[in-house]
């Protein structure tokens, strides 16, 4: 069982947490860690690009000249693609590029997301984390107590202080256990949890 410091917001370290293992100690699934970060990216994209084509812009109805004699080359319409105001040829249109992953699979790469940060050692436990009061500098003070730079904060509830705090501070997020996702864990360099965060993943993921 997979053992880490548990620190307060100055940086002193005030304990020990063991770890589920059934969690933060599974093997490490590669595959399944790329698909869940292509899936995101994927349901992430609007899809909602759109050009007309020949058949849809408007007017050119008439032929502009005759078929033969005129000198010029045969043309049906002024909305042809060669024309200026014409049609696009094979024009983009509204697509969906959502990707799907079934419920096994997304809980095996949680778990391998959340193995990986501990096995680096890139996974920290806060025993709490509240602010008074919405004050950027004090995060960030918390930040360098903890020697962050990089890091995404879990919390366990909509803790506005905290998130309004770090909002400005660049390279940190804050997000809450019920919207953590394989993509952010990978992507921050550190994963900040708190102890209340701790206990509801390990009773999530069981």
């Amino acid at each position: 069982m997979a053992q880490v410091a548990v620190f307060d917001m100055s940086g002193k370290e005030v304990g020990k947490v063991d770890l589920s293992d059934a969690i933060f100690g599974v093997e490490v699934n590669e595959h399944l860690l790329h698909k869940a970060v292509t899936t995101q990216l994927a349901n992430s994209r609007q899809g909602t690009q759109k050009a007309k084509t020949r058949s849809e812009v408007s007017g050119g109805g008439k032929k502009p000249w005759r078929q033969k004699g005129t000198g010029h080359a045969r043309q049906g319409s002024t909305r042809a693609p060669q024309w200026k105001g014409g049609g696009v040829v094979f024009a983009p249109v509204p697509r969906d590029y959502s990707l799907k992953m079934n419920k096994k699979e997304k809980r095996i790469a949680m778990k391998s997301a959340l193995t990986s940060r501990v096995s680096d050692q890139k996974l920290i436990v806060l025993d709490s984390l509240k602010l008074d009061e919405i004050k950027t500098k004090r995060f960030a003070e918390i930040m360098k107590n903890l020697g962050l730079d990089k890091a995404l904060v879990v919390l366990n509830d909509l803790n506005t202080n905290v998130i309004r705090s770090a909002k400005n501070i660049p390279d940190v997020k804050t997000t809450q256990t019920n919207t953590l996702n394989v993509y952010d864990i990978l992507k921050y360099q550190t994963v900040v949890l708190t102890r209340d965060s701790l206990q509801t993943i390990e009773e999530v993921y069981a």
